[in-house]
């Protein structure tokens, strides 16, 4: 599905909120400064840093960054409560993120409130929070279990209040791509056109990534995500999937630096304290790497017959790796790249060696092929 005329996407990135709430994970006021600094660099609409009413980290942070993030907006979450929206705007956001639950499984075992009692929250929070701030978001949690007809009630409830801006969220990862896809061309069409909406997926069947975009296809204009997909329980969208994927596949524009996605991965993922597996999409260490003599080969002539976007494009590489699978080809480019220039028998040797040593040594370095090279030199030969 092609979108390029429809206007640009707009990301928010929930990094420094929802990311943050990963289990084991404990970002300081130094780290969250880092990141959205170069969130801001990356190009992000909008940064929601924090949670002012439960954190004083949080409420720091973005009081912090309000005074030198240029490009990007500071987004602040806030309960449906007034005393969370006065810590909000107290933290100089410039927008102020209500949420409440609308599903009754929240209704009846959370909230112990009523449907008529969350609307006149609604109406009451987000009236409230516009006389700080034009720029109020609303967000109904667990979006996706809720009512379908109270779901569009509660967003109407808030944008006769003053919100312009609204999040449908997947808070637990429990609709498929088709569903979720009917859910917001429906809510679409019961908005007014100028209501801005967001889609909020979490990843728990692994679908986060899927249900963005199909959300997006379906008349939302916003992806909230967070790098590396870091979030509660199985994460959010990650962004690098996301907006690849917007740019690449679907031909849509955002404002992100596709070039940076892999270095603002990396600096997070540090920041956080996690190593990322290395098929991770687009940003991991093997999400341009070849092996297989057929695809190495494949590669070598031209890199689209597997490689669906140059690596460049989002600051990774290529990586051709030797192992048991590898082919002629592969050998002899890396010997190449190792300022060699390898006769047929050195390259038969160096095959004959990965064969027989590669399924024991496990992964075959740069030092595995000088010392096969030097016993080929000393007169090495095949058994």
């Amino acid at each position: 599905m092609c979108i390029a005329t429809w206007r640009k996407v707009r990301i928010f990135d929930t990094t420094l909120r929802d990311g943050d709430q990963m289990a084991g994970v404990e970002l300081s006021l130094e780290d969250k400064i880092e990141i959205a600094r170069i969130l801001n660099e990356l190009g992000v609409d909008i940064i929601e840093a924090g949670f002012p009413a439960s954190s004083d980290v949080d409420f720091k942070t973005i009081r912090v960054l309000s005074r030198e993030v240029s490009g990007s907006k500071l987004a602040a979450l806030a309960r449906a409560t007034r005393k969370d929206v006065d810590a909000a705007a107290a933290s100089e956001a410039h927008v102020i993120h209500v949420f409440i639950a609308t599903s009754d499984i929240h209704l009846k075992y959370k909230l112990k409130l009523s449907r008529e009692e969350v609307l006149n929250r609604i109406s009451d929070v987000i009236e409230y929070a516009r006389s700080y701030t034009p720029l109020v978001l609303f967000s109904a949690e667990d979006g996706t279990r809720s009512d379908r007809e109270f779901l569009v009630q509660a967003y109407r409830e808030a944008v006769s209040a003053g919100a312009k801006y609204i999040n449908i969220p997947d808070t637990v990862g429990a609709i498929t791509p088709w569903e979720f896809y009917d859910l917001v061309a429906y809510i679409r069409s019961k908005l007014p056109r100028e209501v801005r909406i967001d889609v909020h997926c979490h990843n728990d069947f692994g679908m986060a990534t899927a249900n963005t975009l199909v959300g997006i296809a379906a008349g939302a204009d916003g992806a909230q995500v967070t790098i590396n997909g870091f979030g509660e329980r199985a994460g959010n969208a990650a962004l690098e999937e996301v907006v690849s994927a917007l740019h690449f596949l679907m031909g849509a524009e955002t404002g992100i630096k596709l070039e940076m996605l892999t270095e603002v991965s990396k600096l997070v993922a540090q920041k956080f304290g996690i190593s990322l597996q290395p098929n991770k999409p687009i940003v991991g260490l093997n999400a341009f790497a070849h092996e297989a003599g057929i695809h190495v080969h494949g590669v070598l002539e031209n890199p689209i017959t597997y490689e669906v976007m140059p690596p460049e494009a989002v600051g990774n590489r290529r990586r051709i790796v030797l192992g048991r699978h590898s082919g002629r080809h592969a050998v002899a480019w890396v010997l190449q790249e190792m300022g060699i220039d390898p006769p047929r028998e050195l390259i038969d040797y160096i095959l004959y060696k990965l064969k027989e040593v590669a399924p024991r040594i496990k992964k075959v370095t740069e030092d595995h092929i000088w010392s096969w090279v030097r016993e080929f030199r000393a007169g090495g030969a095949l058994a």
